[in-house]
This record gives structure tokens, C-alpha cells and sequence, in this order.
């Protein structure tokens, strides 16, 4: 799939357990509920963090991200492409990730919800 001009797009259940997913989302989304295992750098923090990134990301591995409903996601996805990183746009975000079942968790590790 391909959202926008060009940027590569994955829907939710094209995602294993065990693929690497990036939540650019703000703290408090973040603290409400996430994916269990994703990286959080939010977007307004991404440039300045992007080196947690490149020591986290699995080397020669894509890059899912993921946001609230796909739209600063893209942002992201767009500037990785263009530093020649493999990463793809999780289609529909955390509200899709959430609508088909796939565990949210709070901060603190209880159930969550995505806000």
C-alpha cells in the first residue's frame, strides 16, 4: 500500500508480534496506551532523539511507524525514506491497531486505551 505521494503504508495485520514499531505520539497518548514493546520518540522530539532510533531500529529491518491515526506517522515515514531507511507507515494508527483487538497497554502497564 502507498499513502500520499509515494510513502510506503503496511496495514495492522500485515504486522507480526515481533516487527519493529516506532509511536511518534505525545507523552500523554503515549501514557494512555501503546503498543507493548513499540519505541516512543514523539514527533516534536524526533530530530533531537533520532539517534535512540538508529541504535534501537534492528539493523536491516523496517521501521513500522505509528501514530494515532497515520497522519504525523507519515510525516515520519517520509523523513526516514529520505535518509534511505527502510520504513513503512502503519496504516490507521493505534485507533485501527486498537479497533481489530491487538493489546493496548497503559503506561504504568494496566490495560490501556488509545485518546
Amino acid at each position: 500500500m502507498v499513502f500520499g505521494s509515494g510513502i510506503p503504508t503496511v496495514g495492522v495485520d500485515a504486522l507480526a508480534s515481533d516487527d519493529f514499531l516506532l509511536d511518534v505520539r505525545e507523552d500523554d497518548e503515549w501514557q494512555a496506551g501503546h503498543a507493548e514493546g513499540a519505541l516512543h520518540i514523539p514527533m516534536s522530539d524526533f530530530v533531537a532523539r533520532f539517534g535512540e532510533l538508529t541504535e534501537k531500529a534492528p539493523e536491516g529491518g523496517r521501521i513500522n511507524v505509528i501514530c494515532r491515526s497515520g497522519g504525523r506517522s507519515a510525516q515520519v515515514t517520509a523523513y526516514l525514506v529520505q535518509q534511505g531507511m527502510d520504513a513503512a507507515n502503519v496504516d490507521g494508527g493505534m485507533q485501527t491497531w486498537e479497533a481489530v483487538g491487538r493489546p493496548v497497554v497503559a503506561g504504568d502497564g494496566t490495560p490501556g486505551t488509545v485518546i
